[in-house]
């Protein structure tokens, strides 16, 4: 198990490797473009090139590609639902010519839909991503907190969408667990105990084997709160014990962890730093 965080890669993906280093990172996440909207920045080959060798040069062993914000891949309006499916195919193809490992997303609102109605469009949007793909980098799902009518929040709803997938593209798709978001969802992560019982719900439903990497966030608001606040690690609801058994969980060992934090003094530099302690206890 490797430490992280989300890095900026302002100026170019290239400086997103030494960003990373300078906060401790042994491996990162970046966005490869604004996670808010406009066209892709171009990766040149010099682009590409630039950054594997920051990736050696900065010791970092992988980095993950996050999807923009703006992804809704249940939407009733087609523009934004196939819009969305554009987007996550070419952030998969620069992943995987930057020799990034992941690309995970957020899977959108149903809004209006039933939930049957939301998780079946969901299903044909990943179906359409991931067919006829054939690039490096895997596609991940990343759990929701409940809030509105966002998909993803329980482990139901990701199974269902993973099973709908074609067998010959299952082997592509994957989950990102965001502890926050589980935590705020319904699933207990406060101790040993309790993370025994999430995983094995999580193996039960969707198969830990899908399990790829973990957002490690604690959370400001309540158990079962429905609402997606992050906490720096061990100053939230989830607390130092959560994840002092997460870190050294023998069925996590080869899942990494990417702190979510705001950069406010602490900042992930903090927390990385706190993960590493708890490494090995």
């Amino acid at each position: 198990m490797k430490f992280g965080a989300h890095v900026s890669a302002a100026g170019g993906v290239f400086n997103a490797p030494v960003n990373a280093s300078q906060i401790g990172c042994e491996v990162f996440q970046l966005f490869s473009r604004s996670p808010r909207g406009g066209p892709a920045p171009v990766l040149t080959k010099e682009i590409v090139a630039k950054f594997k060798s920051a990736m050696k040069a900065n010791n970092q062993a992988e980095a993950n590609i996050h999807a923009p914000y703006y992804i809704n891949l249940c939407s009733e309006n087609n523009k934004i639902r196939f819009g969305s499916i554009s987007i996550l195919k070419e952030e998969l193809a620069r992943a995987s010519a930057l020799g990034v490992k992941y690309v995970m997303t957020h899977l959108g609102s149903a809004h209006e839909l039933s939930r049957d109605e939301a998780v079946k469009k969901v299903a044909e949007s990943v179906s359409k991503i991931l067919e006829n793909y054939k690039g490096s980098a895997m596609f991940l799902l990343e759990n929701a907190a409940g809030s509105g009518n966002i998909m993803g929040d329980k482990f139901e709803e990701l199974s269902v969408i993973i099973k709908a997938v074609p067998s010959a593209s299952r082997q592509r798709i994957g989950v990102c667990l965001d502890t926050c978001h589980a935590f705020a969802s319904g699933y207990d992560l406060r101790d040993k105990k309790t993370i025994d019982q999430t995983l094995a719900k999580f193996d039960k439903v969707v198969g830990l084997k899908y399990l790829k990497l973990i957002h490690a966030n604690d959370s400001k608001t309540e158990f079962n709160s429905h609402r997606d606040r992050h906490e720096h690690i061990g100053q939230g609801k989830i607390g130092l014990a959560g994840f002092k058994a997460l870190v050294n969980h023998p069925k996590l060992k080869n899942v990494n962890l990417i702190v979510e934090t705001n950069d406010d003094g602490w900042g992930p530099a903090g927390d990385i730093k706190i993960l590493k302690k708890l490494r090995g206890k």
